[in-house]
């Protein structure tokens, strides 16, 4: 398939604003698809050449792809700037200077799918000096043979900026139209196994029954189950028959695989941090003797002095390293506290109830105190018992406690109810993507000092205005939690445009916000702003996907509007 034909099929969706009419674009160009590229074409329409748990990333700073579009074009860097001043989107810029290049390439051959497929792969692999280099001539090359079109959405693609609206759940419902079954069946496989290539791949060849029957793979992660919010112990008591009370710990979520002698460690974001945790794993090795499975448990920081836990703040130091890994295990020891088992020995755990899966659990795993322990836990229906329990967790430190159903059965996928319910002491916070950010004067000076938050719009997938945060993020790092510095280290590789003082970011950190009350806005795309928001902590455990979206705020604004008028 030439990769000109999909640029069309790009266009048609930037300029069609109807998701069912977006459905029906995307399931004929599936349907029709040969099959050795469906998969490659299928994350081609999203924008990305991996899975969305794949570790590299396209995403370019500007200035090197300017670069990439001059050289391709014959044009000056600072043509291609001004250019891009004017138009505002690099994808449109590259269109309209490779239409008048002065060079044309001497290759005659057409771009196909998988020519840029490949070669996009490349640039995602790039990693160590020189890297960005390799990348531009990479992406020299695939323009030097791309028409104008083409070069749009090559450009965009390089900048994780495709603009065709096609949203995850877009593309479910694509496939199930494309391969003639319900969107419910597509979107629980996908939650088993979260790359859509492979699941339009299976529904083609195998159809239905396979999609039903899908299974988790070692070394891949899944959706795992999470939890819906209570709005007090009580209700959360008496929503099931019979409950089990477990500690809500203040940590990251891992998931662990072991496969033979393979191990890998991901987060509830699907991230590989494997490499991070050598502490966690060498523990979990004495700790399972098993051959193959997939465990879940909290990683609790612990003060290496006092042997207490410590927030999770101080474990997301952790997680994002990549080195002086060694120093970090002693500066902050991780304690790992397991409640789950989704995988034993070749056989999946989805068709036993928790009561049962707790109970293996407990038999496959040797306790090892202070390194490798089982949640705690209390079985009751009494609200007594459940309150003083829930006060020894927050005493304890920890965030409050989960309801879980003993005959639920663990349902993967993030947006799935299965059973479980957790209960905190703040529930009306909400976890929002920084979209932009103001740079700092005075004592903030040379940091990004106030943050632009955006809510996430349940249709589309775009993230929408919706305040602007200064309050909350520490100026030194003496007085403890997220600094100015830390968190503009954080988002400076994803800022995306800049305009007088004030830069746009992909909305890719989250951050969980606190504020004194929602209101109606026509100053903020979404329609609503945040009175006196302010920085609680990062939520890098949360995708952008998680985010809290414009129905769950306009939720809280009725809820909160009720209030003020009885």
């Amino acid at each position: 398939m030439r990769y000109s034909e999909l640029a069309d099929i790009y266009e048609e969706l930037e300029n069609e604003s109807g998701k069912i009419a977006k459905t029906e674009v995307i399931a004929k160009l599936l349907k029709q698809a040969q099959p050795e590229i469906l998969p490659k074409l299928v994350m081609l329409l999203t924008g990305r050449v991996q899975p969305i748990w794949g570790a590299a990333e396209l995403g370019m700073a500007d200035r090197m792809v300017i670069r990439a579009i001059a050289k391709a074009s014959g044009e000056s860097e600072e043509k291609v700037a001004r250019k891009y001043g004017s138009t505002g989107d690099l994808g449109l810029t590259a269109e309209e200077l490779v239409k008048n290049r002065k060079q044309r390439s001497l290759a005659s051959r057409h771009l196909t799918v998988e020519d840029v497929f490949s070669k996009l792969q490349k640039v995602a692999e790039q990693t160590g000096s020189g890297s960005q280099e390799r990348k531009t001539g990479i992406i020299v090359e695939l323009l030097s043979q791309a028409g104008p079109k083409e070069a749009r959405y090559i450009i965009r693609t390089v900048l994780e900026q495709l603009r065709v609206g096609v949203a995850e759940g877009l593309l479910r419902d694509a496939i199930a139209l494309a391969f003639g079954m319900e969107p419910d069946i597509v979107e629980a496989a996908w939650f088993v196994r979260p790359d859509y290539g492979e699941i339009a791949e299976i529904a083609r060849k195998k159809g239905e029954n396979a999609l039903r029957k899908m299974e988790p793979e070692i070394g891949v992660p899944l959706m795992v189950q999470l939890a819906e919010k209570a709005p007090d112990l009580k209700t959360a008591l008496e929503s099931f028959k019979r409950v089990v009370c477990e500690y809500k710990y203040d940590g990251a979520r891992l998931v662990i695989h072991k496969g033979g002698e393979k191990f890998r460690i991901f987060t509830r974001r699907l991230e590989d941090v494997t490499a991070a945790f050598p502490d966690v794993l060498e523990a979990v090795k004495k700790a399972i003797s098993a051959a193959e499975f997939i465990v879940e448990g909290e990683a609790l920081a612990i003060d290496a002095r006092t042997g207490k836990p410590q927030p999770f703040q101080m474990l997301s130091q952790r997680i994002k390293r990549k080195h002086g890994i060694k120093e970090a295990i002693k500066d902050v020891p991780v304690e790992l506290h397991l409640f789950d088992i989704l995988y034993l020995n070749g056989r999946t755990m989805f068709d036993k109830n928790l009561e049962e899966r707790f109970e293996i659990l407990k038999k496959t795993v040797k306790v090892l105190p202070g390194r490798v322990e089982l949640a705690r836990r209390l079985i009751t229906t009494d609200l007594k018992q459940a309150e003083e329990f829930y006060k020894k967790a927050l005493a304890d430190g920890q965030e409050g406690l989960m309801i879980k159903d003993l005959d639920a059965h663990y349902t993967p996928g993030r947006k799935v109810a299965g059973g479980w319910l957790k209960v905190k002491p703040i529930l009306e916070t909400l976890d929002l993507a920084i979209v932009g950010a103001v740079h700092g004067t005075g004592k903030r000076a040379g940091w990004l000092g106030s943050y632009i938050l955006g809510v996430r719009d349940p249709e589309t997938g775009k993230f929408l205005e919706c305040g602007m945060l200064g309050t909350g993020v520490k100026e030194k790092e003496s007085e403890g939690g997220t600094t100015l510095a830390e968190l503009t280290k954080l988002l400076k590789p994803d800022i995306i445009g800049t305009e007088g003082n004030q830069v746009k970011v992909r909305p890719k950190v989250i951050i969980e916000v606190a504020y004194e009350e929602i209101q109606k806005s026509p100053t903020y795309s979404s329609g609503y702003a945040l009175r006196f928001p302010r920085f609680i902590r990062l939520r890098i455990d949360k995708a952008p996907e998680e985010a809290d979206d414009l129905n769950r705020m306009k939720a809280i604004y009725d809820m909160q509007k009720g209030k003020k008028s009885r």
